[in-house]
């Protein structure tokens, strides 16, 4: 929905964001971002979302205890160097304390506070409420669309302050964490976690599996005596599957594969993705395909790449 648009009766024109944004990035300073919004409007996924990100992330913060948080994010060498809090009107002092503490927040040095309010359509409130069969926070005793529309009025003022206004209506929790994505100004510092986990079939499929690669079609190491005590870690075991052309060829239009669908995992943003080679024991072919592979996935920007061998002490 854009902005200026007519919204529904008792509601004010909604945004998908200003038209002057303020982007979250090392150079502004520490990002310090501040969900608030109306209530059921995405405001959890929303904090799930920069969760899985990398920040450090409260829900439902006392507004007096904001600006503390915030001194501690900057300490040097601490742990917490990004921040996102959800506040709301679930919390007392919010209406009447907030606008003076986030002004305080953009006075501090070092700082990069971020407002960020959400917002959806009446029709949206009420269905997700009806859904969750919550009563409103504003109206444990009336009706829901009564609790929304006093809750509009009451926070227009942090509204107009707000950095971007999202309309989550018609969003999906992926779009909202695209959007979340979107606002970081270095993007390179979103990492996607590769796990190349290499197993027997014989022992179980993993569980844990986004991709999975079958390599029992290779020649099997196990049945040349001089390689069976060995693992895939062992170089014998490597020259012997690579000096097979099929199995070559098989192993680099793996990594070509792996190489090609990394960047969309990346530009969708997922956090973690394993990736399971299986043989039949999980201690040779499997476990050799895990090794090659990650040299080749290091050089994919954005991805952090780890091997796991679960069942190459299996005999």
């Amino acid at each position: 929905m854009s902005a200026g648009r007519k919204g529904e009766k008792g509601e004010r024109p909604r945004a998908h964001g200003k038209k002057t944004t303020r982007r979250i990035g090392p150079k502004a300073g520490h990002p310090f971002i501040v969900l608030t919004g109306l209530s059921g409007s995405g405001k959890s996924q929303a904090i799930r979302a920069l969760e899985d990100l990398g920040y450090f992330c409260v829900d439902n913060l006392p507004t007096t205890l904001i600006p503390t948080l915030a001194k501690l994010s900057l300490r040097a060498g601490g742990d917490i160097d990004r921040v996102a809090i959800v506040v709301d009107v679930r919390e007392g002092n919010f209406l009447s304390q907030f606008p003076k503490i986030f002004r305080r927040l953009q006075k501090i040095p070092r700082l990069n506070p971020v407002l960020i309010f959400l917002e959806a359509s009446n029709a949206a409130l009420v269905r997700r409420f009806s859904e969750t069969r919550r009563p409103h926070p504003l109206a444990p005793d009336r009706s829901v669309s009564e609790g929304i529309h006093d809750e509009r009025s009451r926070l227009n003022a942090i509204r107009d302050m707000a950095d971007e206004i999202v309309d989550t209506s018609d969003m999906t929790v992926h779009e909202l964490r695209q959007f979340f994505m979107s606002l970081s100004r270095d993007r390179s510092q979103t990492r996607l976690v590769i796990t190349l986990l290499s197993f027997g079939y014989k022992h179980g499929l993993p569980v844990d599996a986004d991709l999975v690669f079958d390599v029992r079609c290779l020649p099997n190491p196990h049945f040349v005596p001089a390689l069976r005590r060995r693992t895939g870690r062992d170089r014998a075991v490597a020259d012997f599957m690579e000096k097979d052309a099929p199995s070559r060829d098989f192993m680099d239009r793996l990594e070509e594969y792996l190489r090609y669908v990394a960047p969309y995992y990346i530009a969708e943003g997922k956090s973690y993705l394993t990736v399971a080679i299986g043989c039949t024991g999980g201690r040779h072919r499997s476990v050799m395909i895990a090794e090659r592979l990650r040299g080749a996935l290091a050089e994919v920007g954005g991805a952090q790449v780890r091997v796991r061998h679960r069942d190459i002490t299996h005999v």
